[in-house]
Formats: C-alpha cells, structure tokens, sequence
C-alpha cells in the first residue's frame, strides 16, 4: 500500500510538472488582441515597404535615364570636339 501511494504521488507530481510546463508556454502566447495588433502593424509595415521598394525603382529608372542621357550629351560633345 505505501509503495502504491508513492507511486501515485509520483505521478501526480510528474502531472503537475507537465501541467506547470504548459501552462508556461500559454501563458506567453499573445492574446487575440495583441495579436491583431501585431498583424495590423505588420500589414502596415509591408504596406511601406511596398512603397519603398516602388519609390527606389523609380528612382533607378530615373537615374538610368538620366545616365543615359549625360552619356550621350558627352558623346556629342566630343564628336564636335574631334
């Protein structure tokens, strides 16, 4: 009978471990709420990222032009030169 309650001890010891575990890991989970903010804050995020990388291949294509443009102005130049 003692080695029955010490097992049972035992165990419920062993349960309760387990049940503090997770009860550790749920407890460190976001609530909905904050994770609606997190995702409303990331949709944010992504939104002016999208905005970023747009404004950036603009700019590339505007300075490729502009590039384009200056090259050619100097090869006239020095065809007029020569």
């Amino acid at each position: 009978m003692g080695d029955d309650k010490n097992y049972t001890n035992v165990i419920l010891e062993e349960i309760r471990s387990q049940m503090r575990a997770v009860l550790e890991i749920v407890s460190n989970q976001p609530t909905r709420e904050e994770f609606n903010n997190l995702r409303e804050e990331f949709d944010s995020l992504k939104t002016d990222v999208r905005t970023i990388k747009r404004a950036v291949v603009d700019n590339d294509k505007t300075t490729r032009h502009e590039l384009e443009l200056l090259d050619w102005r100097v090869t006239k130049l020095e065809e007029s030169v020569s």
